[in-house]
């Protein structure tokens, strides 16, 4: 049965002063707040690998961030932001990427009803190293309700990952209120960011220094890496007064069949298992629904976003994640790929997650939902403790790691 569960009882006051607009001087220097067995310390980043058990499995995600913001300039002048979000022709990530000349990305699109059927020109290439000889343009294909396909074409044969390396902005947070500067291409990207495709960054993640790596793995922490590609909807607020009229947004994932059966053998072993950010969150506990469709279905689907409450499971964890192997060993795959719309609002069942690190997240958002879940609804005295003690808010705000 799909929660019946009112938007506005998880609001907070969340005062302008308290969001990090910029990132501190170190990664982990944060500050970090645990919660465990209902009790609230405060420690500095680093020493969460005091925190975490030696004989943990750790999940980072290490999807990397893409200049994803475009400007173009139409031909009466009128600027036009082009924001991508994920690609349509190939509708491959990593095809898309490769393009050459041409490809077709499912974008918002800033002042899109100034824009007639002309071809626009990117903004200001002269002051890009490298943009003039690409010639980008935009064309207009189809118009959404809330985004738009866009048609990009180029010359010089560069694949489409470089063009946007070339002429794209790091498409930071819009309540940061600020243009993307020099900072932003370092530190809104995890030092373990390895494949392309988000448009915005996992940022529990972007707290960890190859320091706080090295220490875990020498203590014992085994450290593996799913990918989910973070959309835009992460930043979207729930507009509906009720979370069960809010549409959640698809989110492409991917994880090895080596992870699968590591974290089989964790389970069999009882050790925990923490999670580094509400996307390795919802992947994983993403796993279990998609391994119930290899069983009764003999192939999974996209995970809906009311799956987990639409009836009771019998299924093991262990059970659901060996037949996603059978899956693929029978494809020939060694990686599972798959969509997800999962929302985790309380009342879910967690299933693989024992642990998760997570920053400080807007009110009334879907990420204050997960922790609510997480935390079996102590989500406001974790909250009340942070602006109480100073802790910053959101991306590049001050961390958590919540036990569950």
């Amino acid at each position: 049965m799909i929660p019946e569960i009112r938007i506005e009882d998880f609001n907070y006051p969340l005062p302008e002063e308290r969001i990090a607009k910029y990132p501190l001087p170190r990664r982990d220097e944060s500050k970090l707040l645990c919660y465990k067995n209902g009790k609230i310390d405060e420690y500095v980043f680093r020493d969460i690998v005091s925190l975490i058990p030696d004989n943990a499995l750790m999940i980072f995600n290490d999807t990397k961030v893409v200049p994803a913001r475009l400007h173009f300039q139409r031909s009466t002048g009128a600027h036009i932001e082009i924001f991508c979000l994920r690609p349509e022709i190939p509708a491959d990530y990593s095809e898309a990427f490769a393009s050459r000349e041409k490809c077709v990305w499912k974008c918002v699109v800033g002042n899109v009803k100034r824009w007639k059927d002309d071809i626009l020109h990117l903004y200001n290439a002269e002051a890009l190293d490298g943009a003039e000889k690409l010639n980008l343009k935009a064309r207009l294909v189809k118009r959404e309700e809330e985004t738009s396909l866009i048609e990009f074409s180029w010359d010089g044969g560069e694949i489409f990952s470089n063009v946007l390396d070339i002429c794209g902005k790091v498409p930071i947070p819009p309540y940061l209120n600020r243009d993307t500067e020099a900072i932003d291409l370092e530190r809104y990207q995890t030092t373990y960011a390895h494949v392309k495709g988000s448009v915005a960054a996992p940022t529990a993640g972007l707290h960890f220094t190859e320091l706080e790596l090295d220490a875990l793995r020498a203590k014992g922490v085994d450290t593996r890496n799913v990918c989910l590609h973070v959309g835009a909807g992460t930043f979207l607020p729930v507009k509906s007064s009720l979370v069960s009229e809010h549409p959640m947004h698809r989110e492409p994932f991917v994880v090895s069949r080596g992870l699968l059966l590591r974290i089989i053998d964790n389970l069999e072993s009882g050790h925990p298992l923490v999670a580094v950010g509400t996307t390795s969150v919802r992947t994983l506990e993403s796993l279990y629904y998609a391994g119930v469709c290899c069983i009764e279905n003999g192939a999974p689907e996209e995970i809906r976003q009311w799956s987990p409450y639409d009836r009771e499971y019998t299924y093991s964890t262990i059970e659901s994640l060996r037949a996603i192997v059978t899956y693929l060993d029978r494809n020939g795959l060694k990686e599972f790929e798959e969509t997800t719309r999962i929302i985790i609002v309380p009342g879910f069942k967690f299933r693989l997650v024992d642990t998760i690190v997570t920053n400080f997240h807007q009110p009334e958002s879907t990420l204050i939902l997960l922790v609510s879940a997480f935390v079996n609804g102590d989500w406001r005295r974790i909250y009340d403790y942070a602006l109480e003690n100073g802790f910053r808010f959101l991306s590049y705000g001050d961390s958590s790691i919540l036990f569950r």
